[in-house]
């Protein structure tokens, strides 16, 4: 079992930046992939980013490339979020997620957080 919990969220101008983390129980952290998910209010949960146990595979939704990046500590069981140049339409409830295989952008993940609020004011 895997219990994850988000916090970083926030509200913050268009343009600024916000640094998410999810910290996990469990001492097979480094063995899961890790993602971020997010969900707008009246709209799907969406992919935005993965990480792999290798910390070198890596998956970006394009709404979000070259403007987010995931990170991970196995040693701390963390996973990071960095959202630069974040705009109006990256407001949404971020979600950790962790799974063991699979499709990085599947969002049948094994365990999930509670997610955390960001809000960017435009």
């Amino acid at each position: 079992q895997v219990q994850l919990v988000e916090s970083g969220g926030g509200l913050v101008q268009a343009g600024g930046s916000l640094r998410l983390s999810c910290a996990a129980s469990g001492r097979t952290f480094a063995l899961y992939t890790m993602a971020w998910f997010r969900q707008a209010p009246g709209k799907e949960r969406e992919f935005v980013a993965a990480r792999d146990w290798t910390a070198v595979n890596t998956d970006y939704a394009d709404s979000v490339k070259g403007r987010f990046a995931i990170s991970r500590d196995n040693a701390k069981s963390t996973v990071f979020l960095q959202m630069n140049s974040l705009k109006p339409e990256d407001t949404a409830v971020y979600y950790c997620a962790a799974r063991l295989v699979g499709n990085f952008r599947s969002d049948d993940y094994d365990f999930w957080g509670q997610g955390t609020q960001v809000t960017v004011s435009s």
